[in-house]
């Protein structure tokens, strides 16, 4: 083992030890990891070099990959450390030293229950068919929902079970179901040709890691309307502007038809956050919309910014308001008013709540 290798098993070891999500190698910086979404630096360790990095990258990434990095100068990879868990990393160029971002994948899939998320989700899981999106941004956690879900139809049914990742994140135990996961750029070129395949593959349950291009949403919209259930993310803030980010990846002739497919096709999306609890960790809050006849029509005529008075009118028909969410976190005690006022989209509405 070398130097640079024995350095990066004990930055690991804190990583687990401390129960951070990410670690963060920077050149001419002390390694930070993150904690209950805070950055720390680890002091206790010596400034990174240029060459202190290097030299872990090159025992992070094959050597072809390493090659592919120089060539692109940036790099998505998974890292597994047997007993300890796996890496979700991305490797890049700041200022001409290389940079490395590293994102601790636990080893176990925890259930939704243990995530503290709405039993509602499962619901979603014992569908037949239909489009399910997890939506928020980088870092909230949507990953790991998805892989309470897809882990939980892996345990209640007999189905074949199709991932396409980049890279693969949670490594998936077949129970009931049979689980192909499949990485891209390694077991398929892309998402879109990973997911035009799955048609010939006699697929029951498909998640698409994330939702990149035109090509990928109409295939996955297909998907959902030729008797798939489906499910992947995006990075967006909430339902209408998710609904409204789909319509308007597609040139303007196609428009009016995704519209249709989608009021048709969509069973819900689910927008997470997670916050900061008081005694500690993080904690999730979340908006949930159904697509319900009302929801449908909305899509259906273009008429996406009513959609959060049908989200806030809507608790009988199982939606969930995300300043909702918020207040009653506050009044079980898990976070402050400060921080539920600091999350909220809606100061005002959540102010005369409290």
């Amino acid at each position: 083992m070398t130097d640079h290798e024995r350095t990066l098993e004990q930055l690991i070891d804190v990583v687990v030890k401390e129960e951070a999500s990410d670690l963060h190698l920077t050149a001419l910086r002390y390694p930070a990891i993150r904690v209950n979404g805070a950055l720390v630096p680890l002091v206790k360790h010596p400034i990174l070099s240029g060459e202190d990095i290097r030299g872990m990258l090159d025992a992070l990434l094959s050597p072809e990959n390493v090659k592919k990095f120089l060539v692109e100068q940036e790099i998505d990879f998974s890292y597994t450390v047997k007993g300890k868990g796996r890496f979700r990393g991305n490797a890049f160029f700041q200022q001409g030293f290389i940079g490395v971002a590293l994102r601790l994948i636990p080893q176990k899939v925890k259930t939704i229950e243990e995530l503290n998320l709405p039993k509602v989700l499962e619901d979603f899981t014992r569908l037949p068919q239909g489009f399910f999106l997890v939506v928020g941004p980088v870092g909230q956690g949507k990953s790991t929902t998805l892989a309470s879900m897809v882990d939980l139809i892996n345990h209640e049914r007999a189905e074949h079970i199709i991932t396409i990742e980049d890279p693969i994140e949670y490594i998936f135990k077949p129970e009931l179901s049979i689980i192909d996961q499949r990485e891209v750029g390694v077991d398929t070129k892309d998402f879109r040709s990973g997911l035009e395949s799955v048609f010939r593959q006699d697929i029951d349950v498909i998640m698409v890691g994330e939702m990149r291009d035109l090509e990928t949403i109409s295939t996955a919209v297909t998907a959902a309307e030729t008797g798939h259930l489906v499910f992947s993310t995006l990075h967006t803030n909430n339902a209408a502007q998710t609904i409204d980010r789909i319509i308007d990846s597609f040139p303007a002739f196609q428009q009016e038809q995704i519209r249709v497919q989608l009021s048709q096709s969509l069973a819900g999306i689910f927008s997470q956050r997670l916050v900061p609890r008081i005694s500690g960790g993080l904690v999730p809050v979340y908006e949930l919309v159904r697509n319900t006849t009302a929801v449908s029509n909305l899509i259906r005529e273009g008429r996406t910014q009513e959609i959060n008075l049908v989200i806030e009118t809507g608790s009988t028909e199982g939606m969930i308001d995300m300043t909702r969410s918020l207040v009653d976190l506050v009044r079980r005690g898990e976070i402050t008013a400060e921080t539920a006022r600091s999350h909220s989209t809606d100061p005002e509405i959540l102010r005369r709540m409290l």
